[in-house]
């Protein structure tokens, strides 16, 4: 019974207090597929416990040296396939998420998500340029509509969180930029930038160049929707 003991408790070294063990990462006393197992259900808790995605850096503390945090996410994720839920990458992390088919009844049942940013279609152009041509400044912006964009709008996007201040701009009179944010990432969804729709396709298919923006050539997709930029002119 006392080597039986002594078999369970190897690996897992006792940290000097009475009835307590150092947190085994390793898990080397355990057979490789339950060590695995072991590791899914950790990191699987670990996200599923978080209001805020989970970094690798985060679940690195919790599996072994060896660990490959993309083969364990893979594996919950199979293991998923079919559940009303999935594991996905946003923000630089993991989180918990429904399945888009459910929202229905998701909205029918508790009603819509309160933390939902209400945009308008304004707010969602000057967004969007942000997104791409960041760090940018307030009037890089007003250049791309021909119009000033004001700093309640600007204020608006900075109080939901969906951007930030940026480095100052080299022009003249250092003013600020303004860059998007993590909350901008878990708004849309998107892991990192490089997820926004590819910017060089778009600006090979002629709808996006900087460029011509800020010389006043208006993309024709904007053309339509340049009267809808409402914004006030700074007094």
């Amino acid at each position: 019974m006392v080597e039986a003991a002594r078999r369970r408790g190897k690996g897992r070294p006792d940290d000097g207090r009475s009835g307590h063990r150092l947190f085994d990462k390793e898990l080397d006393h355990l057979p490789s597929e339950a060590r695995w197992r072991e590791w899914m259900h950790r990191v699987e808790a670990t996200i599923f416990a978080a209001s805020e995605p989970v970094n690798r850096e985060t679940l690195a503390r919790i599996v072994g040296k060896s660990c490959s945090i993309d083969l364990l996410i893979d594996d919950i994720r199979e293991e998923l396939r079919g559940r009303p839920y999935d594991l996905v990458a946003v923000a630089g992390g993991w989180k918990h998420l429904t399945r888009p088919a459910y929202a229905d009844a998701i909205r029918a049942a508790v009603g819509g998500n309160e933390r939902a940013v209400d945009l308008t279609q304004s707010e969602v152009l000057v967004l969007m340029c942000v997104a791409y041509f960041q760090p940018i400044t307030r009037a890089e912006l007003s250049s791309f509509f021909g119009k000033e964009i004001s700093r309640d709008l600007i204020g608006h996007l900075r109080g939901a969180k969906l951007i930030a201040s940026g480095p100052r701009s080299p022009t003249p009179g250092a003013p600020y930029t303004y860059v998007t944010t993590k909350e901008f990432l878990l708004e849309f969804g998107l892991d990192t930038l490089r997820d926004l729709p590819d910017l060089e396709a778009l600006e090979d298919a002629g709808l996006l160049s900087k460029e011509k923006l800020l010389a006043g050539d208006i993309m024709p997709d904007f053309a339509g929707l340049q009267e809808a930029v409402e914004v006030e002119t700074d007094e």
